[in-house]
């Protein structure tokens, strides 16, 4: 047995895949390019937009529309036709194709497949994952009576045909990769990654499939950066009361009071609603249609919930996610590396940003020396109850210590900007009013990135389930708590961008005014935006795109591809 397949014997039990549906043509084309890249489209549903698949779908778009009636075999005879978009199935091989072109001349018809570029400069005069998609169309049309010679390859780019012969060993070439493909839907186990290839690096599933990442833990070896950017696509907050989202033609337009803002619906990767505001239907379904989440929120910003969508179609990841849920020592485990990485990225911040006044370096050097050691503490906890003992004793510190990262203050006005200790429900100061809100931000963002991720987000493994509670996003969140939320909240303080005037008060209760709140949540975005190097992989990505990382190897952890889940941990 290969090493590569020892790695993958740990994972789940089989599950039935979509192993009784006809597959796609296309899809067994994929699966002799890259086996696990067929897998996560078909079975498990992924799909991510790329330059080369929008070329692709171009090049198809003549084609797709369909025009000229393919007659039936008996009706052949003697006749000279060009069909379009012609879609038959054969029942024998389990497969369904749609055909670009099927010319037939004579009494013989012959698949003619377009594929975007120039053509290859290779031996059998196309790739064999082309070829063997020709041959499973041409064998679906003999299988409904016609008669098949050979196909043909059509190269946009290049405007050559590239004819392609059904010989012995390409039909089985291809009975083989129908067959695979099969296999692996029934037995629920998605194929390990490909190593070092250099397909990966144009691949628009290298974001999803993390091919480098997953090999490093069983391989090890850098990997390459193959992160795709983060997609072009930024959140939209409506917070203006009655203001009303509405769509026109492939644009969200904003209206409050007179005033109209319009954005492109490409251009959107949330919405996030404060107040009464409105969504009208027709936006609401080109929302739920393009699996854009909509996140909804009081007007103090607590985080109500969220709409999506059909969501993620892949039940295997929940189901992996369900399994671990309902074993305690996972959810321990599991919840140990949480607690530890959240005070260790809690002390990270501290010293980073303590501003020492004179004498108080001895003060500093013990709070990270407690917090050192709680963080050792939380990876011996023998039960969740001790664990969120630990948790509080680290907070304690952390908060206690909070101060020390704000500018020092003079006058009456700055001051208000004091914290003493960490409050909530309702925060009664503006420190904690900020806090409140970055956590309920950042709610949301892991929120819609578990769901996006195929994984439930109100069942954890370490905050227990509770109607309403985003359970899983609250523990995902807890490690960047510090890094993302907290250092927000320092940088909008020390730098001036919300001041005291900015809060409002209602009895003890303080909340942040529109205008602050608007310049929070500004902030806030820009830490998502900043670049990190992942401290495991090494490559740079910014915060946005490191949240799904996480999200995505969370999964794979919990399938058994990963032995363990990384968490991220700054220097």
């Amino acid at each position: 047995m290969s090493r590569e397949s020892q790695l993958f014997l740990n994972l789940p039990p089989p599950v039935p895949g979509r192993a009784e549906e006809l597959v796609p043509v296309r899809m067994v084309n994929e699966w002799v390019y890259c086996p696990r890249l067929a897998y996560l489209e078909w079975v498990e549903g992924e799909w991510a937009e790329s330059a080369d698949t929008a070329e692709g779908r171009r090049s198809h778009r003549r084609v797709d529309e369909g025009y000229g009636r393919l007659p039936a075999p008996e009706e052949a005879d003697d006749v000279v036709r060009r069909a379009r978009g012609v879609t038959m199935s054969s029942q024998r091989l389990g497969i369904i194709a749609k055909m670009d072109v099927v010319d037939l001349d004579d009494g013989v018809a012959m698949p003619v497949d377009f594929k975007k570029g120039k053509r290859p400069h290779v031996a059998a005069g196309a790739y064999e994952p082309e070829r063997v998609q020709v041959c499973a169309q041409a064998m679906i049309l003999e299988d409904n009576g016609y008669k098949v010679e050979q196909g043909a390859l059509w190269y946009v780019g290049s405007r050559e045909r590239v004819p392609v012969i059904l010989d012995d060993q390409l039909r089985a070439r291809t009975n083989d990769a129908i067959s695979g493909l099969r296999s692996a839907a029934l037995a629920g186990r998605r194929p390990p990654p490909l190593q070092d290839s250099p397909k990966c690096p144009r691949c628009s599933l290298a974001g999803i499939c993390l091919p480098d990442e997953t090999n490093l833990f069983h391989l090890g070896g850098p990997p390459r950066p193959l992160n795709p950017s983060d997609d072009a696509a930024r959140p939209l907050y409506v917070q203006k009361p009655r203001a009303r989202l509405r769509k026109s033609g492939e644009r969200l337009v904003v209206e409050v009071e007179g005033e109209k803002t319009e954005v492109p619906l490409v251009e959107v990767s949330d919405v996030a609603i404060y107040g009464p505001a409105s969504v009208t239907t027709p936006a609401l379904h080109a929302l739920m249609q393009e699996e854009i989440p909509v996140s909804w929120f009081t007007s103090g910003g607590w985080f109500v919930g969220h709409t999506v969508g059909t969501g993620h179609r892949n039940v295997t990841v929940r189901e992996a996610q369900y399994r671990a849920a309902f074993d305690e020592r996972r959810c321990l485990d599991l919840a140990r590396g949480l607690v530890r990485a959240k005070v260790r990225n809690s002390r990270t911040l501290l010293r980073r940003n303590w501003r020492a006044a004179k004498g108080e370096g001895s003060e500093k050097d013990r709070a990270l020396g407690r917090l050192k050691r709680v963080a050792t503490e939380a990876e011996t906890a023998v039960n969740v109850q001790q664990l969120l003992g630990v948790e509080g004793e680290g907070a304690a510190i952390y908060f206690r210590c909070f101060d020390r990262m704000l500018a020092p203050s003079t006058g009456p006005e700055v001051e208000r900007f004091s914290f003493a200790t960490r409050n909530r429900r309702p925060p009664t100061d503006p420190v904690n009013a900020m806090l409140s809100l970055a956590y309920a931000l950042l709610a949301r963002a892991f929120t819609n990135v578990a769901s996006s991720v195929g994984l439930d987000p109100y069942l954890g493994f370490y905050h227990r389930p509770r109607h309403g509670r985003p359970a899983l996003a609250l523990d995902l969140m807890e490690p960047f708590r510090p890094i993302v939320a907290d250092s927000s909240v320092v940088q909008v303080i020390n730098n001036g961008e919300v001041r005291p005037s900015h809060f409002v008060w209602n009895g003890n209760a303080c909340a942040l005014r529109p205008v602050g709140r608007r310049a929070f949540i500004a902030a806030f975005e820009r830490r998502l935006e900043q670049e990190t190097t992942h401290p495991v992989f090494g490559y740079r990505v910014t915060m946005r795109r490191l949240i799904e990382v996480q999200a995505r190897l969370l999964t794979r952890f919990l399938q058994g591809e990963i032995r363990d889940y990384p968490h991220y941990l700054p220097r």
